[in-house]
């Protein structure tokens, strides 16, 4: 019986790695109660992988309610995997393209990943993955354990950031109050504000280590553009690393070949992105959020999400 490795993107975040034990244990359900047997035939078991290190609000998920971190993989040559979180083979195993890929589970948009069979592929326009796993345990009639649950709610939360990112949805908010039911907790942004709150942490972390924490590659208009993102709840945090953090976008930049390369500082409190940015080209940026760019940043109010905020602007300017 082969293995079937459940992963998450590059640069784990507290949903990539959540909705990887969450799927894992979904697929085994279905493989023990048939469940899916009038439309797929489940006989390999799934484990959940992560394809790189923790970050500080995951670990604290993690261990608030008892699981372990998954085991790393990087390459998926001659392994069966499931995708989850995204679609993009920028942001999947290495390769991608020398693995059978049975299913992807996502939110996010289509990504350029293509398989040579039909597989099982669910995907939702909500703002948190364990969103859309929620609605496949409904469907299939699987019942979710409190601890599950609890690390579900968890990713949606940190998603949504708190609800208030420009991606969440009617269903994020009506799956966060049953998922809270099942693990008792009745104060919703208290517990969003403690695990988004893990995040802010940074003392101790290199520039370096900030700027990659949620870093994504992207290619727009046939170009190489790196987005990556941190969320604080003051961005007091980080005023006098600002400097060193703008360095290091330089070095990634000139080192990896990018045309533009871009941090989102994210204030969860104030709702809006300090969007520092290195590019060959200010004016894509201007036509991107009708601002100019002057300096290394630009503040943008009211943004909160790289996926709907800033990489559908951004792909527009550079087309």
């Amino acid at each position: 019986m082969a293995q079937i490795y459940v992963v998450g993107h590059r640069n784990p975040d507290t949903d990539t790695v959540c909705s990887a034990i969450v799927f894992a244990y979904l697929w085994n359900k279905w493989k023990e109660t048939g469940a899916l047997s009038k439309v797929m035939k489940i006989e390999d078991e799934a484990i959940p992988a992560v394809q790189g290190d923790l970050n500080a609000e995951t670990k604290f998920v993690l261990e608030k309610f008892g699981f372990k971190p998954p085991q790393k993989l990087t390459d998926g040559a001659g392994k069966k995997v499931a995708l989850v979180d995204h679609s993009e083979k920028s942001q999947s195993l290495e390769n991608i393209d020398k693995a059978e890929i049975v299913a992807i589970v996502d939110h996010h948009k289509i990504g350029d990943i293509t398989t040579p069979n039909p597989i099982l592929f669910f995907n939702l326009p909500a703002g948190c993955t364990a969103t859309v796993l929620k609605v496949l345990f409904d469907k299939t009639g699987i019942k979710i354990p409190k601890e599950l649950a609890g690390i579900m709610l968890a990713s949606i939360l940190s998603d949504t950031v708190i609800f208030k990112s420009a991606t969440t949805t009617e269903l994020d908010k009506k799956v966060a109050e049953e998922l809270a039911k099942i693990v008792g907790i009745t104060d919703l942004v208290k517990f969003g504000v403690e695990v988004k709150g893990k995040l802010s942490e940074v003392h101790g972390m290199s520039a370096r280590d900030i700027m990659m924490r949620d870093f994504k590659d992207f290619v727009m208009g046939g170009k190489k553009v790196g987005i990556g993102q941190i969320e604080l709840l003051d961005l007091s945090l980080i005023e006098n690393r600002k400097n060193e953090i703008y360095n290091e976008l330089v070095k990634k930049k000139k080192a990896e070949g990018y045309h533009s390369v871009l941090l989102m500082l994210t204030d969860i409190m104030k709702e809006g992105t300090e969007l520092m940015v290195v590019t060959d080209d200010p004016k894509v940026i201007e036509k991107a959020f009708g601002k100019k760019l002057e300096g290394r940043s630009i503040w943008l109010a009211g943004v909160m999400s790289r996926k709907k905020q800033v990489v559908p602007p951004l792909e527009k300017a550079f087309s």
